[in-house]
């Protein structure tokens, strides 16, 4: 596993990195990736989402970018404070999608757990939740068993945010960060430990 880190990217900059290492891999180029990064504040639209799940884009006066997305989910929201955490993985030796995503939720389980936070699966849905909130969300799209996007762990970003969608189909919208938990971890400090944890895709 190889490691990209950037502080921060356009969402469009960063599926077209995404897409070339698609390419990459499949042309033997390059090896199974975790990317790194952080977006502006903006809601993404996944091929199970609707429009009717955009509530508003002005937030406290200011105005959230909307985006149609490859991946699969609903609607979503990344912004600063929120780690993006792709990871473009090669399937082809095994082809099992669900075992895919159950990697990506145990990677941030046990990242969370290194900081004393007990985090788990619900049956509301895919991603990582605290106490009935969701924490991390997940959407992937493959592509000749080649695995993208990710991951989006809520570390300390603008909560208020989500109030202006229908988070991943939820309307209650129950999401919680680690800073809301008490935590001050740093943004380095996290990807450290998910970087350790991502042996799990080894």
């Amino acid at each position: 596993m190889q490691f990209i880190y950037h502080q921060r990217q356009d969402y469009p900059h960063s599926i077209a990195e995404q897409e070339a290492l698609v390419g990459d891999i499949l042309a033997g180029k390059a090896a199974s990736t975790v990317i790194f990064t952080e977006h502006p504040a903006l809601y993404t639209v996944g091929t199970s989402g609707s429009d009717d799940d955009i509530l508003s884009r002005d937030i406290d006066g200011e105005s959230i970018a909307l985006h149609a997305s490859g991946r699969g989910g609903e609607v979503t929201y990344h912004g600063p404070g929120q780690l993006l955490c792709y990871v473009v993985a090669d399937l082809r030796h095994n082809q099992d999608l669900h075992q895919h995503v159950f990697r990506l939720e145990e990677m941030i389980i046990r990242t969370l757990a290194d900081f004393s936070v007990q985090a788990g699966r619900d049956e509301r849905g895919i991603g990582v939740w605290v106490d009935g909130k969701k924490i991390a969300a997940i959407g992937v799209r493959c592509r000749k068993w080649i695995a993208f996007h990710g991951i989006a762990l809520n570390i300390k970003p603008n909560l208020k945010h989500f109030s202006g969608i229908v988070a991943c189909g939820m309307k209650d919208s129950p999401v919680t960060s680690m800073q809301q938990l008490g935590l001050k971890a740093s943004r380095q400090a996290v990807e450290q430990v998910i970087a350790r944890h991502s042996t799990l895709f080894d």
